[in-house]
């Protein structure tokens, strides 16, 4: 006994005992168009959430990167005033902060100047500050001072001081 089937869905109906679809879609493959309104609504939504954390996420980083420096530079200026205390018997700072480190922080220069480029570290002499200028172009400073190094100081500053970061060049 022999069965002969001319259509393709009846064979796999009647081997399968379902029925299937083994027609193409007449109108192709793609997305409608509230498809495609929809995921941009939703990439427009990410967007808004997520630029503004991640612009605050770089600022915090450049703020912990500019305090390791300044964690360094403190830390240079205390081992230089150790040595000048034993070499002189006067603890004293240096005329210029980045003197006082083993390695200079990367954009350092030593240029009497404000930074003015993106990364740079600078010392300016005229204004006694450390400067350092960010990704984002904003100028941030501390005030630095050197101290006399002398006992006879009445204000006492004979090891000098840095201040805390400040936002702009300084005066």
């Amino acid at each position: 006994m022999a069965l002969y089937f001319l259509d393709s869905e009846k064979l796999i109906k009647s081997i399968s005992g379902k029925e299937t679809n083994m027609r193409k879609n007449k109108h192709g493959a793609g997305f409608t168009m509230i498809e495609l309104i929809m995921v941009m609504i939703i990439l427009g939504i990410l967007a808004a959430v997520a630029i503004p954390r991640y612009t605050a996420t770089v600022a915090q980083s450049e703020a912990a990167a500019e305090d390791a420096v300044i964690a360094s530079i403190r830390a240079g200026l205390g081992s230089y005033a150790t040595e000048k205390l034993i070499e002189n018997g006067r603890p004293s700072w240096p005329a210029d902060p980045f003197m006082g480190l083993e390695t200079k922080p990367a954009g350092w220069a030593n240029t009497d100047a404000n930074a003015a480029n993106d990364g740079q570290w600078r010392y300016n002499q005229s204004t006694d500050n450390i400067t350092h200028m960010r990704n984002n172009a904003s100028l941030h400073h501390w005030d630095y001072v050197q101290g006399t190094g002398s006992d006879n100081d009445p204000n006492n500053d004979a090891v000098g001081t840095l201040g805390a970061r400040e936002s702009g060049v300084g005066s």
